[in-house]
């Protein structure tokens, strides 16, 4: 792929869903929660949101809380992909592919490397200092 190149910051709306289903996977106890800004270089989705879990019944824990979290704020979820048996489920909401992989699987398929040129989206929220908060520091 062709070197990183800056890109727009993803609407609002985007960047709250790319959050959103990282903190599932977070409070799922998941690992390695990566995302990837993908507009432009594929047509797929304009995020690509990875995990690692343990065990098959956490792979299926966090791709059950993305979609009923994802249909439960009004996000549409497209399809479910895969399987926690083959190591890699994808849950489509739209405009961000979510990945959950068992580390075996996500090892072999590479996608970390594959979409390395992507820009990285930083999954840490961003606080706004209020007056007092700076005054005190």
């Amino acid at each position: 792929m062709a070197e990183k190149t800056r890109k727009k910051p993803l609407t609002k709306a985007l960047r709250e869903k790319t959050l959103a289903i990282a903190g599932i996977a977070e409070s799922k106890k998941a690992k390695n929660i990566r995302a990837f800004d993908v507009r432009g270089l594929t047509l797929m989705a304009d995020v690509f949101v990875l995990c690692s879990a343990g065990s098959e019944p956490q792979m299926r824990a966090v791709a059950d809380a993305a979609r009923q979290t994802m249909r439960e704020g009004g996000s549409p979820v497209l399809r479910t992909e895969g399987d926690h048996h083959c190591g890699w489920m994808i849950v489509d909401c739209g405009d961000v592919l979510f990945h959950v992989f068992r580390e075996s699987a996500r090892t072999f398929y590479d996608l970390d490397q594959m979409w390395e040129d992507a820009p990285e989206v930083n999954l840490k929220r961003r606080t706004r200092k209020t007056a007092k908060d700076s005054t005190e520091e």
